[in-house]
């Protein structure tokens, strides 16, 4: 976000600084994240979530563990990303994606269905599809053809001013990130006590939600991009227009791709040998997961990133940590162990999750404070 408002003001050089200084920093930020993860797993995962059953607790601390291995991977992969989002090169990076995600889906399928790994079946591939993504964006931003590069040189430079730029954009950022990562793993252990047929149902929605969200998602690129660079330059009338025009777009592209994607999925699930127990299950979630990613996601995600391009991040990591970490979870074990809804339940604490995010989220864009901040 620093990067696309140096952009947005003609500063390539103090672009590239930006781009390889945040390189450095999101790579230390991944690598000590990983390793409290490592030491202090089990007091991290109490801390959160309190006493629960010594099976959710060790399938919890399990994927938490493993996912840490992948925390490095997956900074420089997203540092890299936003980097190439921030000059507008959208294919590659969809390529790359695209990659990522094959290689996890086909993991989980190898993992789940074919080694009956458990959790190991799923942390693991996300490791491997991580790694695979950060490599291959590292090459590409050091391609001195872009627009802004990173350069070794720029990576260890001493420009105290400039971190503290990208500190002020990537801390909120890696808060709510690091806590969304631990609601995941909160919301996997709660899942893990539905059963084998839910558990099967909920992971294979997962994927299918993916699909699902895919057009509200690829806008947040486009609104990081562009509210940066019309700030980087000064201009808050353009801001304000495309913030507008994009999220009126999102909302029209989500809608038809929701529907879209939501009418072919039962014929997508053929594919797979289920019970139509689970086969039922698994529509449900789906259609429960697209009619409201269409109604919600526009505000709750795209539009959220436009406000951090902004320099709005404290606010949106608030509302983040609110929506996520205490409505979804709080809600997931409300409904899913306490009513007995099990993942249908959690799936509504998402959509409660969205509806009080989304709500946070436009009033705030709606209030005009997120133009009042500078970045650079």
């Amino acid at each position: 976000m620093v990067a696309s408002q140096y952009i947005g003001s003609k500063d390539r050089e103090n672009g590239s600084k930006a781009a390889s200084q945040l390189i450095l920093i999101t790579s230390l930020l991944g690598a000590v994240s990983a390793l409290l993860v490592l030491v202090f797993g089990r007091q991290i995962f109490g801390a959160l979530f309190g006493n629960v059953d010594a099976g959710v607790l060790d399938a919890g601390l399990l994927y938490l563990r493993l996912s840490a291995w992948s925390y490095l991977f997956l900074a420089v992969y997203n540092a890299c990303a936003g980097l190439y989002r921030s000059m507008g090169k959208t294919r590659e990076l969809m390529f790359v994606s695209l990659m990522m995600n094959a290689i996890n889906v086909a993991g989980n399928a190898i993992g789940i269905f074919a080694l009956h790994a458990g959790v190991r079946g799923v942390a693991i591939p996300s490791l491997i599809s991580r790694a695979f993504a950060a490599v291959v964006m590292l090459k590409l931003v050091f391609g001195k053809g872009n627009q802004i590069h990173v350069t070794l040189k720029n990576i260890f430079a001493k420009d105290i001013s400039m971190v503290r730029r990208i500190l002020h954009i990537a801390l909120p950022n890696g808060i709510e990130d690091g806590l969304f990562q631990l609601a995941k793993v909160a919301l996997s252990s709660i899942v893990a006590m539905f059963g084998t047929a839910q558990i099967a149902a909920y992971g294979i929605s997962q994927n299918f939600w993916a699909m699902g969200a895919l057009f509200p998602v690829a806008m947040g690129p486009a609104f990081i991009t562009v509210i940066g660079q019309y700030m980087g330059a000064r201009d808050i009338d353009g801001a304000n227009y495309y913030m507008e025009k994009l999220l009126r777009f999102t909302y029209a592209g989500g809608v038809v791709w929701s529907f879209s994607f939501t009418v072919i999925s039962p014929l997508i699930l053929l594919v797979y040998s289920l019970t139509e127990e689970t086969r039922g299950l698994i529509i449900l979630l789906i259609v429960l997961h697209n009619v409201f990613n269409a109604l919600l996601a526009p505000c709750a995600f795209p539009l959220s990133s436009g406000l951090r391009a902004a320099g709005d991040v404290k606010f949106t990591m608030f509302a983040a940590i609110f929506s996520t970490v205490i409505c979804r979870v709080t809600f997931s074990v409300l409904f899913g162990i306490i009513l007995d809804m099990g993942v249908v339940g959690v799936t509504v604490a998402m959509v409660i999750d969205w509806c009080v995010k989304a709500a946070l989220i436009f009033r705030r864009y709606r209030s005009r404070k997120w133009t009042a901040f500078r970045v650079i």
